[in-house]
């Protein structure tokens, strides 16, 4: 008799936990196991990469509330969502201000889960084994019921402001919990030691096969052929830094290296910051944010360099990605980086000031026989992994 799984998630909007999520879904065992995937809102290119096979369970209103504003909550009746919401941002700010630190994010949404968590819908069946996705997990902890609950870690848990105690708390309530890499499960236990023994490592699901079929579809949007063309692919958020590479693209072109152009490949609540800032440096036709698409494999496919010039990653599924495309890949010295590129090998590293940024993307555009050479070495590479789920079926066989 199959076993009956749910996974949870908050919506299939273009991101690196999406793509992995669309990925795992399309490997998964379906012979074995029946899988339910409740997403807290139908939202998302993404939605199109779901197969067929797994079985999208209802949208529940309440849980929709999560991906909406806290005048959309009001407009939809929520009342006592609406008045939990404002508290959490109260909650949040006045957390900031106490702390003095610039990203709130984590905090609030860990504070809008634990006060509206009670108000919000649960799934009605019983199930073998529950998966959540992406944190917070509060859904999944209170509101599914489960033989076995799993939870799984996307980020660099090193760098999040949180309630830490209130957070152990939750993840005290799965018996198991899914790290993405060694990396994340360090800096993961370095906050929460106690959690050791729970503690099981399955990377990202990649796909080389969709990945080099995919990236021979056409671009929307051609590159300029007399350029050196930079590509990104993320949210448009903070921890991916699209505002410091802005600025790093002005400190390139004051150098006189104007034919170099930067295209980012993602949608977020940072456009218009981001886009102030390219007005301010009036880099409108050389630094383009392309918007959010399910195929962002071609531009990726057409780059000269593949720049991730984010704050912090878990483990990003775009480096994998471009790997699999075998392009020459920079990205920035965040705490896990190492983890997915060897230093002069199949990438490079530089740090994280926006001079080092510009510094390296110069060196790069400058040697071609090293941007060769990093892409030789990624052609050379198996990036195949879906026997990593073998460690998932695992925990529940």
């Amino acid at each position: 008799m199959k076993k009956n799984i749910l996974i949870t998630n908050f919506d299939m909007e273009v991101g690196g936990v999406e793509r992995s999520l669309a990925a795992m879904l399309s490997n998964f065992d379906y012979n074995n196991y029946e899988v339910d995937l409740h997403l807290h809102s139908h939202t998302g290119p993404l939605l199109d990469l779901l197969p067929q096979k797994t079985n999208l369970l209802p949208q529940l209103p309440t849980c929709k509330s999560y991906r909406q504003s806290i005048k959309q909550i009001l407009l939809s009746g929520h009342v006592k969502l609406f008045f939990k919401r404002v508290y959490a941002k109260w909650r949040a700010i006045k957390y900031g201000k106490t702390t003095q630190i610039n990203d709130i994010g984590y905090f609030q949404m860990q504070e809008i889960w634990r006060l509206c968590v009670n108000n919000t819908q649960t799934i009605n069946k019983n199930y073998d084994v529950a998966i959540s996705y992406l944190w917070p997990h509060h859904f999944t902890a209170f509101n599914v019921k489960a033989e076995t609950k799993i939870a799984w870690i996307h980020t660099d848990y090193s760098i999040i402001e949180i309630d830490i105690d209130a957070d152990l708390a939750i993840w005290q309530k799965f018996d198991h919990i899914i790290s993405i890499s060694n990396a994340c499960t360090q800096s993961f236990l370095k906050t929460h030691p106690s959690l050791k023994n729970k503690i099981v490592v399955v990377e990202n699901i990649t796909s080389p096969e969709y990945v080099k079929k995919m990236a021979e579809e056409r671009c929307d949007n051609a590159f300029s052929p007399v350029s050196f063309n930079l590509v990104s692919v993320g949210r448009l958020c903070n921890a991916k830094a699209y505002d410091r590479a802005v600025d790093a693209l002005n400190v390139i072109h004051q150098k006189g290296f104007t034919n170099i152009n930067w295209y980012i490949v993602g949608e977020g609540g940072e456009r218009s910051n981001i886009e102030a800032l390219i007005t301010k440096y009036n880099l409108q036709d050389s630094f383009v944010l392309l918007g959010g698409t399910t195929n962002p494999y071609p531009y990726m496919k057409a780059a000269d360099l593949y720049v991730q010039p984010s704050r912090y990653e878990g483990k990003a599924v775009t480096i994998a990605e471009a790997q699999i495309l075998a392009k020459p890949i920079l990205i920035t010295n965040y705490s896990t980086s190492a983890s997915q590129i060897t230093h002069n090998i199949d990438g490079i590293i530089c740090e994280q000031s926006i001079d080092d940024i510009a510094d390296a993307i110069i060196k790069l555009f400058q040697d071609d026989t090293l941007r060769s050479d990093l892409s030789t070495h990624c052609k050379k590479q198996d990036y195949s992994n879906k026997e990593e789920l073998a460690s998932l079926y695992n925990l529940f066989d």
